[in-house]
């Protein structure tokens, strides 16, 4: 498999660095609010890299985050915590919240078949965990206390920034909105390992710390929560491009200079959903959710469809008109699955074939638009029902699209309204009188309740077995 190294900007054959299993870490939600279907396509790609190592014979452990504790509305590790923000909202404690978002994002991920991590961890169950890094960063150098605030030193690395080479004037103090200096720091881009003192000193969470009571930074919690279930290495870091930097950057300078080697090995960063306003938010426009596409009768699967159609690292445009259209390919997918007739067995060197082509869209940086076009190159094939059948079943391990499941509902409505037609009491009791009519001789009225029948939308065919009729 190859995968684009956000790290070293270029595609990279991926070797892990054990052979038992692949360590991977997914940032979490922070759960002061709805997941909008922006937030939930970096999850859907995430879901699919697991899966599309799986299915490529890696043992996966997976760990992800959820913040509860400690993301500060600005990345300048300034400003008002997200979870109290949200408290305030909804008059609730930030354990209420926390609880109510948390099980609103599982339920939002079971609708869109995102496989729930192996581990997950909320951010209050490890202070121990970061209160012992920052002890370790203080002791060898790399961090300061200031102000009743301990905070990372970037001075100490050879290279801070990782993703992009920034130039440090682009990034000074004030260039974001409602950034504000933080006096205590010894360089603009030392950040805050664990707060005692802040301009809002209701933070609702506190924990005593060997120097003061207070809360972590945002952070240092992925770099603990890492540690404590993966160990002190990773084949894979996962998350928004909006996380490389600072978050990920800054969780690379303080795991590294705790550990004192290199972390991890391969950055897996999904690109944005954007409206034609621009990137979306919970802030402004319409806040689209799940709950919301469903409402307006929406099936999350073809969301899902939506994102598999377009590659994870380009920004892809969201509008009504696109899902719609993802809409009619999903439906249309559906149906020509669900016309398949199983029963003439299966070709196993036909469906080999098919299922490398679909791996090695998979191996490609994760080609999902190409991957689901071997799903329409299986039902093309020259090869048998069954075959097609098993093919779909195995990608599907991966694209989770429901393909098989929703073709056989598919099935069984039909199956359901033909019944509930044949069995109609007023339609038969229609067609019965005629036929009483018909054998009367009485044809005009044999046509008179046709047409009623036609006028009611039922069309009938006189057959050797009898009449039958469907609606028109």
């Amino acid at each position: 498999m190859y995968l684009y190294n956000s790290a070293s900007r270029k595609r990279e054959l991926f070797t892990p660095n054990h052979e038992d299993v692949v360590k991977m870490y997914t940032c979490g939600p922070t759960v002061y609010h709805y997941a909008h279907i922006g937030n939930l396509r970096t999850y859907i790609m995430e879901d699919v890299l697991e899966k599309a190592l799986r299915y490529s014979g890696y043992n996966v452990k997976r760990v992800m985050n959820i913040t509860d504790v400690g993301h500060l509305a600005s990345d300048a590790d300034t400003g008002e915590d997200k979870m109290l923000k949200g408290a305030k909202r909804e008059n609730k404690s930030v354990m209420d919240i926390a609880k109510f978002y948390t099980d609103a994002f599982f339920a939002d991920c079971a609708k869109l078949n995102i496989k729930i991590p192996d581990v997950v961890e909320p951010a209050t169950n490890c202070i121990a965990e970061y209160i012992h890094i920052v002890e370790t960063l203080l002791e060898k150098g790399s961090a300061y206390l200031a102000g009743g605030n301990v905070y990372f030193d970037t001075s100490t690395l050879e290279k801070y920034y990782i993703f992009n080479d920034h130039n440090e004037e682009d990034l000074a103090v004030g260039v974001r909105d409602s950034v504000e200096e933080d006096a205590n720091k010894r360089n603009k881009n030392d950040f805050v390992l664990w707060f005692t003192k802040s301009k809002f000193e209701d933070q609702a969470l506190k924990w005593d710390s060997p120097w003061g009571v207070g809360y972590p930074g945002w952070h240092i919690e992925c770099s603990g929560i890492s540690m404590k279930h993966l160990g002190d290495d990773l084949d894979i870091h996962c998350g928004g491009i909006d996380n490389a930097f600072p978050h990920h950057t800054n969780e690379i300078a303080q795991s590294e200079s705790f550990l004192g080697h290199k972390w991890c090995n391969y950055w897996f960063h999904v690109h944005h959903l954007n409206t034609d306003t621009g990137k979306m938010s919970k802030s402004k426009g319409e806040f689209l959710t799940v709950s919301l596409l469903e409402s307006k009768g929406y099936d999350p699967m073809a969301y899902r469809l939506f994102c598999l159609q377009s590659h994870y690292r380009r920004n892809l445009v969201f509008s009504w008109e696109n899902l719609d259209n993802a809409v009619v390919a999903y439906d249309k997918l559906i149906a020509r699955i669900a016309a398949l007739v199983p029963g003439d067995g299966v070709d196993e060197a036909a469906l080999a074939s098919l299922k490398e082509r679909f791996a090695e869209a998979l191996n490609n940086d994760l080609n999902t638009a190409v991957a689901v076009t071997a799903v329409y190159d299986a039902l093309k094939a020259r090869t048998t029902a069954d075959t097609k059948l098993a093919a779909l079943a195995s990608f599907d391990t991966v694209l989770s699209l429901n393909l098989l499941s929703a073709a056989e509902k598919k099935r069984a409505d039909a199956a359901a309204a033909t019944a509930a037609e044949e069995t109609d009491p007023v339609i038969d009791g229609l067609i019965a009188q005629r036929k009483e009519a018909k054998k009367a001789k009485n044809f005009a009225e044999a046509d008179r309740i046709r047409d009623e029948l036609k006028a009611m939308g039922i069309e009938i065919t006189d057959t050797p077995q009898g009449t039958k009729w469907k609606r028109i």
